[in-house]
């Protein structure tokens, strides 16, 4: 309790990238006001990709989601995040260039340091959180890949470059970074160190949940950290894990990082419901596993940030 008597709000670190974290970061700014968003650095597709072959820089679009992800609902806000988001359309060099990510790589280039200038950003944006990359240089993917040669379906093979894993049509198995052993951000090790909750997912299993526990500081932080670990699995399949059950994603998690252990599972009611060794896989994690309805009204496979908000909320023991 502050002293005024009201509640004091969790301190909360949502890890991913892409729109499983902007997901999470939407649903999370509604339940607390002291929130770490700890972001994915491997992309080198599109825009982002660009950017950081041409600059040398992290690729800035998963950051750029984040931010907008944290701009408030009034319309100083909403009007940020549109902006942040628009992208170019030209038959010249900027086509496909999103403005927030030219934005952050400015910023970068005239500070020359990555997390003073996303915080000169978030400042700028009002932003209701901070946005941290989760490692100090940007990384790359590469995946283990059953099924690349149709005529060898059983074959495995390589596959690198996070736009690369995230489309191959064969069914991925491990993943790890290049380098092995990058510089995690101490920002990012020092959030997670000092926070109440940490909240993985949801999100790309393969390049954009599971890369934070391959970044050895961070992971060791993830693991060492007094926070409870919240696990939130998707609403259905990902793309990169079609086929995939919900007690699989678990497994997945824990073959990448055995010493992971977990507080909470957060499910979907109807991802769960088609899972009868869910529980138990939770359960051999440490965790308790919360269902709830989660899913957007519209029927669309991903999060509402309402009805998430309220689950992280009645999860963390903050009043409504």
């Amino acid at each position: 309790m502050t002293g005024s008597g009201l509640p004091t709000l969790p301190s909360v670190v949502a890890f991913g990238g892409g729109h499983g974290l902007s997901a999470s970061l939407s649903a999370l700014r509604r339940v607390t006001d002291k929130l770490a968003a700890v972001v994915t650095v491997a992309d080198d597709g599109g825009s982002s990709g660009r950017l950081r072959a041409e600059l040398d820089c992290l690729p800035p679009g998963d950051l750029r989601m984040a931010l907008a992800a944290l701009c408030g609902d009034d319309e100083s806000g909403r009007t940020w995040a549109e902006v942040l988001q628009y992208r170019f359309a030209s038959d010249g060099e900027l086509n496909g260039h999103a403005i927030g990510n030219l934005l952050i790589a400015g910023v970068w280039a005239r500070l020359g340091d990555p997390v003073a200038g996303l915080d000169l950003v978030a400042r700028l944006l009002g932003a209701k959180g901070r946005v941290l990359p989760m490692a100090a240089v940007p990384l790359e993917i590469e995946a283990d890949v059953i099924g690349l040669d149709p005529a060898h379906p059983d074959e495995t093979g390589l596959v690198r470059g996070q736009a690369a894993v995230a489309t191959t049509t064969g069914q991925v198995s491990a993943v790890r970074l290049t380098p092995s052993d990058p510089p995690a951000c101490p920002e990012s090790v020092a959030v997670v160190e000092a926070a109440d909750w940490v909240v993985l997912g949801p999100g790309s299993w393969f390049t954009s949940v599971i890369p934070h526990l391959l970044v050895p500081e961070l992971a060791d932080a993830i693991l060492a950290t007094k926070a409870r670990r919240l696990l939130t699995l998707n609403i259905g399949y990902d793309g990169e894990t079609d086929g995939f059950s919900a007690a699989r994603h678990l497994e997945l998690m824990a073959e990448h990082a055995p010493c992971l252990r977990l507080d909470v599972v957060l499910a979907d009611k109807t991802f769960a419901a088609d899972d009868p060794h869910l529980s138990a896989y939770a359960s051999s994690l440490g965790a308790e596993l919360v269902v709830a309805d989660l899913a957007a009204r519209d029927g669309t496979p991903r999060h509402d940030p309402l009805r998430l908000a309220s689950a992280y909320a009645e999860i963390m023991g903050i009043p409504g």
